[in-house]
């Protein structure tokens, strides 16, 4: 199956083609398996290895896997090559083992490095210790692994994630890329050693070898330090020697002039620059001047440290003044939300990047793997060459306080004022010894670059999907991921990216759209009856919702929310405060044909209603332990039952035939309750057994936030038994954190408006025939509210959020959307994009205006 222009011609209007020549694409690619574009050989591989789906003989029937999982980094496959956001995929793959079978298809269309397709593949053959603590994990919980292959789709929109997902999921010659590996490391080293050299000094005395020549030793890494100009005397100050504390390595916020004496700061500094001839482009450039300020090295097996002498600057001169003999790229960096710090300082394209000899050794490196090796150990060999990338160039940063270097700063194309020169071929070599230790694949998993708004893949033929999606604004992949496809010559179509990007014009209405696309399409090729896993981290709720709405408006319906420790933080992670230390995990399921049939016959009805508890308390786990205790699942308590059948039914342009106390008092009339859950009669056993086994954990107190959630905190706490205002009032107050937009009403007026009061003057929770009463007076009241917000104009900026949310419910009764989206308007951007009930009803209200 070759890859030829004709072929591409066919898939070149796919969402997501990417940028790049098309002898490019084909050179990069390995059809079938791999192609640098939209694969078209995708149904053919689903054919041979897919099973086909019949409703009336399916039995698949798993419950959502609700473990926290917590997997480290330092394993060989997963550190063989870096990438800005990676799963583990041994985490991976207890999610493969719980919802798949051998020979299943599992499908990521956010693939990254390809991890999913790993962990797909280790399930035939993990390794010894992993495979022994999972199946003691699973005798314990009385099941058995299924252990063996599944096959993986994997599909992304970067051309570079797709070329590290590619070697990642294909089968290595170990020994032929080990010799060939060994070979090119000799070569570069017989042509670019030199360049590594310096004299071996101690206390600025040149040391002497035997043979009466200076002593060499080998470069490890140079720092090189930012120049600034004195504002008072315009001199020039080089940063390493007026800011950095040599003896304790600490960086002052101030200095002095070593010229004239002012102290002064970054802030008030400018960047001295120098204008030179750049060869590649054939004119003079302006970029920010910095020189070599410390080398460490070493002779035999010690390090070294020294101050650059009139050798090592002649050295580098030298280097300058010749030419590179190999290609490498030259391509101009377009301006984005990521790459504004490199074009501040005049690094403009993308060999700016590096300094001359770093330059010189990767074009060398290029050139042996690209020109000389076969083409199966050319891709392989490509892999670890990208692997190399991110320690080779200038945005590597030394920290004088630890006296090391360190990698760059994560999610950003920043240069540092410290930055570090490490030697590439140092790096080559250490490099095929980790990947050495990395355990090959032994079958193909099948990757295509495009975007997943776009498949090419029946209805109904993944078995499970397991996905990393963008988060918002936090990492702007085509951007980062610029260096690698400028050496791989293919590059991201940013046109479907779903990020939000000013430099784009993408905002998070413009980043749900692309995400609602996506997940349609997962939708659609997913197998009835079968779950998708979405792993998710954002610095903001706002996304978080968005990503929820999306994926119910795609027709998943959402069974649990868990977290994800990855067990190390991004540097992003670590610097900002609101930052959730936990990745969240989504456990959604696309619901059987015949219930999505039988929903659209009876919509708007009871019936509708209650036929979708039953089969939503179906997918709900029975039992959930933590510590050896028993968790109340909160999916199975009223208030979320009622929000999740609420969320169909909009969702679907279905009128929500009941209130909430209706809904409970159904609930509490057809299924059995057991510790503040519901559960399906042939489920009552399972839980009582292991309640019996057990104790019951205390449900986590949460924050009072609005009035929706001081009235759950209400009910939790009454319904341990009747309590009078004054019990009541000193712990409320203490868990309230009110937020700023709120109007909301005074604790007493909550208990009158939701509760009911004994003889003793003790409130307590009504049952559910009183309480339906009680929340008709409320509903009257909250829309009476909302009567004076539909008469008002401009941004409201104090309200009562539950007035809002009863307007919006009763709008949509009457197929009022335009109430719906002109109030929306006028709220708070943050409001309506945090609040999921709000953005909900908004969206879908916009949705049917739209139609």
């Amino acid at each position: 199956m070759k890859l030829t222009k004709e072929i591409l011609d066919k898939v070149r209007n796919i969402e997501g083609f990417p940028l790049g020549k098309d002898e490019d694409i084909i050179a990069l690619s390995d059809p079938p398996y791999y192609t640098a574009c939209p694969n078209p050989f995708i149904g053919e591989f689903i054919e041979k290895y897919g099973t086909s789906y019949d409703e009336s003989t399916d039995e698949y029937n798993v419950e959502p896997y609700t473990a926290d999982v917590s997997e480290g980094k330092n394993d060989p496959i997963y550190n063989a090559h870096s990438y800005h956001t990676k799963v583990p995929h041994k985490a991976i793959m207890r999610y493969i083992l719980h919802y798949t079978k051998p020979g299943d298809i599992v499908f990521d269309g956010f693939c990254g490095t390809g991890m999913t397709g790993v962990a797909a593949a280790m399930c035939e053959n993990p390794d010894e210790d992993f495979k022994i603590k999972l199946e003691q994990e699973a005798r314990q919980e009385g099941k058995t692994i299924e252990w063996g292959a599944r096959r993986a789709v994997l599909c992304d929109l970067s051309p570079a994630a797709t070329f590290i997902a590619y070697n990642y999921n294909t089968p290595v010659d170990v020994e032929e890329f080990e010799k060939e590996a060994k070979r090119i490391l000799q070569e570069v080293e017989d042509e670019c050693g030199w360049m590594y050299e310096t004299n071996h000094t101690i206390n600025g005395t040149s040391q002497l070898s035997i043979d009466g020549k200076p002593m060499k030793g080998r470069i490890n890494y140079t720092v090189w330090s930012d120049v600034f100009l004195c504002p008072n005397c315009m001199e020039e100050m080089i940063f390493w020697n007026i800011a950095v504390n040599k003896k304790t390595g600490k960086v002052m916020d101030k200095f002095h002039c070593p010229h004239c004496g002012l102290l002064t700061d970054k802030r008030n500094v400018e960047k001295a620059k120098v204008t030179i001839y750049d060869k590649a482009l054939g004119k003079m450039i302006e970029q920010v001047k910095q020189v070599p300020v410390m080398i460490n090295y070493s002779v035999g097996r010690k390090r070294f440290e020294k101050t650059p002498d009139e050798e090592d600057l002649k050295l580098l001169q030298k280097i300058e003044e010749m030419d590179i003999p190999y290609w490498y790229p030259t391509d101009e960096i377009k301006k984005g939300d990521k790459t504004g710090e490199p074009l501040r300082i005049g690094i403009t394209h993308a060999h700016h990047f590096y300094t001359k000899r770093n330059l010189w050794v990767l074009s060398a490196i290029y050139h042996e793997t690209t020109e000389v090796c076969n083409d199966r150990a050319k891709r392989h060999l490509s892999f670890l060459f990208t692997s190399i990338f991110s320690r080779t160039h200038k945005m590597n940063r030394y920290m004088p306080n630890h006296n090391r270097h360190v990698g760059p700063l994560a999610g950003t194309l920043y240069i540092p004022s410290l930055p570090t020169e490490i030697n590439p071929i140092n790096i080559w070599k250490d490099k095929i010894n980790s990947f050495l230790r990395a355990e090959s694949l032994t079958l193909n998993n099948f990757i295509t670059t495009q975007s997943t708004a776009d498949l090419k893949i029946n209805n109904n033929s993944i078995d499970y999907i397991f996905t990393d999606p963008p988060f918002g604004a936090n990492l702007m992949y085509s951007e980062l991921n610029f260096l690698w496809e400028a050496w791989l010559k293919v590059f991201t179509n940013n046109e479907s990216e779903a990020v939000i990007n000013k430099t784009q014009g993408k905002g998070l209405l413009e980043y749900q759209r692309i995400m609602e696309k996506c997940f349609k399409e997962m939708y659609r090729i997913l197998k009835p009856g079968r779950w998708m896993t979405i792993e998710f981290h954002n610095t903001k709720n706002s996304v978080w919702n968005v990503i929820q709405e999306a994926t119910l408006k795609a027709g998943f319906i959402i069974a649990t929310v868990k977290t994800l420790d990855k067990k190390k933080g991004t540097v992003n992670q670590m610097s900002y405060s609101m930052t959730a230390k936990q990745d969240l995990i989504i456990s959604a399921y696309k619901p059987k044909d015949r219930f999505v049939q039988d929903f659209v016959r009876q919509a708007g009805t009871e019936e509708g209603v209650w036929n979708f508890v039953r089969q939503h308390l179906e997918r709900l786990p029975v039992t959930l332990e933590s510590g050896g205790r028993l968790d109340v699942i909160p999916e199975r308590q009223n208030y979320l039952l009622y929000d999740s059948m609420v969320a169909y039914h909009i969702q679907r342009g279905a009128t929500v035939p009941m209130g909430a106390a209706d809904f409970y008092q159904g609930l509490k009339q057809r299924f059995p309750e057991r510790d503040g859950m519901y559960f399906l009669p042939d489920q009552v056993s399972k839980y009582e057994q292991k309640r019996m086994e057990l104790e019951l954990n205390e449900q986590v107190s949460f924050l009072i936030l609005d009035e929706k959630t001081a009235i759950q905190w209400l009910r939790q706490e009454l319904s341990k038994g009747p309590k009078t205002y004054q019990d009541i009032q000193p712990k409320f107050l203490q868990e309230l954190k009110q937020l700023r937009h709120e109007n909301m009403p005074e604790l007493g007026d909550l208990l009158q408006e939701s509760f009911l009061q004994d003889e003793k003057g003790r409130w307590y929770v009504p049952d559910t025939s009183k309480q339906s009463d009680l929340e008709k007076l409320r509903e009257r009241r909250l829309l009476k509210d909302f009567e004076e917000y539909k008469t008002g104009r401009g941004k409201l900026r104090y309200f009562r959020t539950e007035a809002v949310r009863a307007g919006f419910k009763d709008c949509w009764s009457k197929k009022d959307y335009n109430t719906i989206v002109k109030i929306g308007e006028r709220l708070p951007e943050s409001v309506l994009q945090e609040d999921t009930t709000l953005l909900m009803y908004y969206d879908n209200a916009l949705t049917r205006l739209g139609d």
